[in-house]
């Protein structure tokens, strides 16, 4: 098992990163608010989880080992593969994961691309006794989220090639999305910011 990479980053792609570790470049898949926190050529120490099929072995990547600890604990669930436990941890953070099962909140828990309500409610069901007490008082992100936004699509922005005044335009063109949102989603906001790019 591999618990973390640590190594300068070779490369950033949409979903993954490739850091290199001992002279080879590892792969490692991760969700766009870790990526936001790497920068090529620079050392960066990420959490993994080794996901072993009869065809593959996949790292996936995390910024801190809470978030790394509820993606394994959400693939104990019914039905809920690694592909989905890192979707639910690019929308909700550990902590709202925790809260949402905790308050049995299906409709926090169905804002996950790919979680109905029947996935919602087996997730309440089979974690509840095991997932544990957020470990502060959760009300959609953080509070200071409607600014921190703005730095984490920035420099995931950056990170993936774009110059900081290009990312900085792109950040301006989609803050209305966020404007009058309290819970801003960075990973959506990031895709709506690549959108933006793309078409410039």
């Amino acid at each position: 098992m591999i618990a973390f990479v640590r190594g300068p980053v070779a490369a950033i792609g949409v979903d993954s990163a490739v850091v290199e570790v001992g002279g080879v470049g590892l792969l490692v898949y991760c969700d766009p608010g870790t990526l936001a926190g790497l920068r090529p050529g620079q050392e960066a120490r990420i959490s993994t989880s080794m996901v072993v099929r009869e065809d593959s072995l996949t790292l996936f990547g995390f910024a801190d080992d809470d978030a790394k600890t509820t993606f394994e604990l959400l693939q104990t669930a019914s039905g809920v593969g690694p592909k989905l436990a890192q979707a639910a941890l690019a929308v909700l953070s550990p902590d709202q994961l925790r809260q949402a099962v905790a308050t049995e909140d299906l409709a926090v828990l169905v804002k996950v691309p790919g979680i109905g309500k029947k996935g919602a409610q087996r997730i309440v069901l089979e974690l509840k006794d095991k997932i544990g007490a957020p470990s502060k008082t959760v009300t959609g992100r953080p509070l200071q989220a409607q600014e921190a936004w703005r730095d984490q699509v920035h420099a995931g922005l950056v990170g993936l090639g774009w110059s900081a005044r290009d990312a900085e335009d792109a950040v301006t063109a989609v803050s209305p999305l966020a404007a009058d949102n309290p819970n801003p989603s960075v990973p959506d906001l990031l895709r709506a910011a690549l959108r933006v790019l793309s078409k410039a």
